[in-house]
């Protein structure tokens, strides 16, 4: 891959044997231990999201003694008509959908969303003119959650789920 972002590469990507089994290298190696953790319960989730122009993401996460494990990975290629919405409404979608995703691990517990994108922030304060964002956050009111807005270099993992989504969900 890092061929590819080489001056004056061709930006179309050879599909080979090589690079078939270093994907199947790097899903088995992000699949085991230590990369993903079993949930612990007494402990708060941090949940972060992502919105790219043809797929969303999500990344489950959960500080276990100042370093945070992943617990649950999850992207989505977006629909045609979801590929024209603004980006307002793309990161929303992210979070609602990600929310709804990882439900059994989040429903009825404080949590935290971290997102790369400011206007989230305030989903649950500001005076909203967009009918479809003001109806997802209803969507999000049985959940009990704060929103921090982090940078974007650390919102890696849920930037690179939003951007390499397959052809199915």
């Amino acid at each position: 891959m890092s061929d590819l972002t080489k001056k004056g590469q061709p930006n179309k990507v050879k599909w080979g044997v090589a690079q078939e089994v270093s994907f199947k290298v790097l899903k088995q190696r992000l699949a085991n231990a230590p990369i993903l953790h079993l949930p612990d319960p007494s402990l708060a989730y941090i949940l972060r999201t992502d919105a790219s122009d043809k797929g969303i993401g999500a990344l489950l996460m959960q500080d276990i003694e100042g370093c945070k494990f992943p617990i649950a990975f999850a992207s989505k290629k977006l629909l045609p008509r979801e590929e024209k919405f603004s980006v307002i409404e793309k990161e929303c979608l992210a979070l609602v959908w990600a929310v709804k995703r990882f439900h059994v691990y989040l429903y009825g517990k404080q949590f935290t969303i971290e997102t790369d994108h400011h206007p989230l922030a305030y989903i649950t304060k500001a005076k909203m003119n967009n009918n479809r964002v003001m109806r997802w956050a209803l969507d999000l009111q049985p959940y009990r959650y704060v929103v921090h807005v982090i940078k974007g270099s650390e919102n890696f993992g849920a930037d690179f789920l939003s951007r390499c989504v397959a052809n199915d969900e």
